[in-house]
């Protein structure tokens, strides 16, 4: 039963995504260091006019089947041919059948599984998603891209109605479809449509490239927000923002995604009062900029970063002059899952605001809400992180 779940489930769709993706960074890596492929913006360039439509596999789980059984078949006819070639006796057969399955694996349209590539579509941000990054993109987006695409994303800037085409939401395709690399492309290069007329300005003579990382990730930020605003939930998971965590364990200092592995509370508290631990979490003080500074002993884990409170308002869909009292939870992989508005007192499974919909039920008599939720975040976990951004089933 298991195997039959990975080969009609999102394990086989993910595993497909993990392979497509090492090939490509594997080919390309070995390209650059023999001086096939060239560097564009700090890493190695995408030297080929086109590339696997990563995208699309993330979203037809039936395409991402049907490569799966074709490079199967591919990889047994090579098997048998490598037999067939020591061994005499058996060539002629062991040739015909590999050329059989060649010929039979359902291979899919040229279409539908190749797209346009840029120099930048392998590429992948070094920002990690950092509240600095997002706080410096943030700036960025309001000087250079609101009048378009609007101040929260939504795509109606001031200038949105004046354009031949008016801008896309950075909720939808535009940001959660594509790679990281190709809206890296996008933003340095511009957008033209089918006919040639531009529709977005390239930005190649005015950012850099850390600038244009940046601007990524603060579009990922307003988009998260947006969803959180509009929706109540984080429709497409976002990670828990990169921040300096200081503890009183004696270590100076750790990122947080050190913390991968253990449930993660954070909480926005203003410098206030240092929450109640609980042993189902490593539990995170955000201080708030200009808060008094309590030292880690007293109050445990402390992120005083004056960026990481301004970039989890953000993420949350909230002002940063209300943010205090707002908990939210990081799951074992580094995503943001639960969110708790400030006055909450108890947690619940409905706290759970970032879930792929296909969750069994974790539910069991006898134990608390925050049990229950944690049983939850365990029982859905963020699938595939292949583009950059994640992708649920």
């Amino acid at each position: 039963m298991a195997s039959d779940g990975f080969l009609s489930g999102p394990g086989l769709q993910n595993a497909v995504l993990n392979l497509v993706q090492a090939t490509e960074t594997g080919t390309l890596r070995a390209l650059h260091a023999v001086g096939l492929a060239s560097d564009a913006n700090g890493q190695a360039a995408w030297p080929f006019v086109h590339r696997v439509a990563i995208e699309t596999l993330a979203i037809d789980a039936s395409l991402a089947r049907q490569v799966a059984v074709t490079l199967a078949c591919v990889v047994l006819a090579l098997l048998l041919a490598v037999w067939g070639t020591a061994r005499r006796r058996v060539r002629r057969i062991a040739w015909i059948a590999a050329l059989a399955l060649v010929l039979l694996a359902p291979w899919p349209a040229r279409s539908l599984i190749l797209v346009d590539a840029q120099a930048s579509s392998v590429h992948r941000s070094p920002t990690r998603f950092a509240a600095s990054s997002i706080v410096r993109g943030l700036a960025l987006y309001q000087s250079r891209c609101a009048s378009c695409h609007g101040a929260d994303g939504n795509g109606e800037g001031p200038l949105a109605a004046s354009l031949p085409m008016w801008p896309p939401r950075l909720g939808g395709e535009l940001l959660w479809h594509r790679t990281e690399g190709d809206l890296f492309g996008t933003i340095v290069s511009g957008r033209r449509d089918r006919q040639g007329t531009p529709t977005m300005p390239g930005f190649a003579a005015i950012l850099r490239g850390d600038e244009v990382w940046a601007l990524i990730d603060a579009m990922k930020a307003l988009a998260a927000g947006s969803s959180m605003r509009g929706e109540g939930a984080w429709i497409e998971p976002v990670r828990a923002p990169e921040a300096w965590v200081q503890c009183g364990d004696g270590v100076p200092g750790r990122p947080l995604s050190a913390m991968r592995g253990d449930h993660v509370r954070i909480v926005a508290d203003g410098g206030v009062a240092a929450p109640t631990a609980d042993p189902r979490f490593e539990t995170i003080v955000l201080q708030a900029p200009g808060a008094t500074q309590a030292t880690p002993e007293s109050r445990g884990c402390v992120i005083r970063e004056p960026d990481a409170w301004a970039a989890y308002a953000e993420v949350s869909g909230a002002d940063v002059d209300h943010f205090a009292g707002t908990q939210l939870i990081v799951d074992r992989d580094g995503w943001l899952r639960a969110y708790a508005a400030p006055g909450k007192t108890a947690w619940s499974r409905s706290d759970l605001v970032c879930r792929s919909g296909a969750a069994p039920d974790a539910s069991a008599g006898g134990r608390d809400g925050l049990t229950e939720l944690v049983a939850a975040i365990d029982a859905d976990p963020v699938r595939s992180d292949a583009l950059g951004v994640a992708h649920a089933p």
